[in-house]
């Protein structure tokens, strides 16, 4: 090697070993829900994120509802390291580590804030992520999607327990069918996708979902009914690639977790302004059956046996329940 070329190589070299790294592709944040800033609460924590990255030195890019794939395909990517960024379902952490079912525990929470003082002030987000991370997936943050679950049907108004039965609901897995069977009706596991089909042919009679979905997807057509029931948090998860993240330079990762924070900010305060959406439902033809406290008590009692009789162990509810001091 002639000398010039030596001492250039050397420099190189040098140049590489104090400069910096840099990502070497934009940032891929595939989202899960139509990008609707009014209706949708995890676009707005998606796109919140994606912007602040975008205006702080981080390119960064918002894939359409099933462009990378559904939800087993994402999370195969982001634990793969294909995938930066997936906005997802509670279920794909809970794939890796069960510990996040907690949050879906029907009638746990007295309200919204208390998820966030869970997850934040009680350390479960840390938990969750001892439990995902190491499986290539880190949960960045959790993003509501409105007001808490309540009961949609195609037949009847539900006031109470007793009106559940006849109603064969579209269960998200094992867990929904347990939780409908407490109830007194019963559950058939039905793919996002199936569930308008489902709900026009009769093969599933309603879902278990937060107030706006039948206004974000369409489905006002055939849904007829809806309970505010408030059986448990809406919420979404951010997941992450866990070797992207380890593989950010110090201030980019300071970056990304101001990201988060102004996801969580924006999500917070969209949340905030929520309270109409069930005026929104009865114009669209829906009508609107207010539980009594009677009756939420009934439901409430009805679903503690489904506690521990799904994935969360009876160690992991000691867990939830320590992180809001009980």
């Amino acid at each position: 090697m002639k000398l010039r070329h030596w001492i250039g190589s050397l420099a190189l070299a040098a140049a590489v070993a104090v400069a910096p790294p840099v990502l070497a592709q934009t940032v891929k944040v595939a989202l899960d829900s139509p990008p609707d800033l009014e209706q949708s609460g995890t676009y707005v924590w998606a796109h919140a994120f994606a912007t602040y990255l975008n205006e702080n030195g981080i390119e960064a890019e918002e894939f359409q509802r099933g462009a990378l794939g559904e939800e087993a395909e994402r999370l195969d990517q982001v634990s793969q390291g294909l995938l930066e960024v997936s906005m997802s379902d509670v279920k794909s952490a809970g794939t890796l580590d069960t510990l996040i079912y907690g949050v879906y525990l029907p009638y746990f929470f007295d309200d919204l804030g208390e998820v966030d003082k869970a997850l934040y002030a009680g350390g479960m987000l840390e938990k969750i992520n001892a439990g995902t991370t190491p499986k290539g997936v880190r949960v960045l943050g959790v993003a509501h999607l409105g007001l808490p679950a309540g009961i949609f049907n195609t037949k009847k108004p539900v006031a109470g327990v007793a009106d559940m039965a006849g109603l064969r609901m579209r269960a998200l897995d094992e867990i929904q069918i347990s939780l409908f069977e407490a109830w007194g009706s019963t559950g058939t596991i039905v793919s996002w996708a199936e569930v308008p089909n489902a709900l026009q042919t009769g093969v599933a009679d309603g879902y278990i979902n937060p107030p706006f979905v039948p206004l974000l997807f369409g489905h006002t057509g055939f849904i007829k009914h809806f309970t505010d029931a408030g059986t448990s948090p809406s919420v979404r998860l951010a997941i992450a690639s866990e070797d992207w993240y380890q593989g950010l330079s110090e201030e980019e990762r300071r970056t990304v977790d101001d990201a988060v924070k102004a996801a969580d900010k924006a999500n917070r305060a969209w949340l905030e302004k929520r309270s109409g959406i069930l005026s929104a439902l009865e114009e669209a033809g829906i009508a609107v059956t207010r539980l009594t406290p009677e009756a939420r008590a009934e439901f409430r009692e009805k679903s503690r046996a489904v506690y521990t009789a799904g994935p969360v162990s009876a160690d992991q509810l000691a867990i939830w329940s320590a992180s809001l001091g009980r």
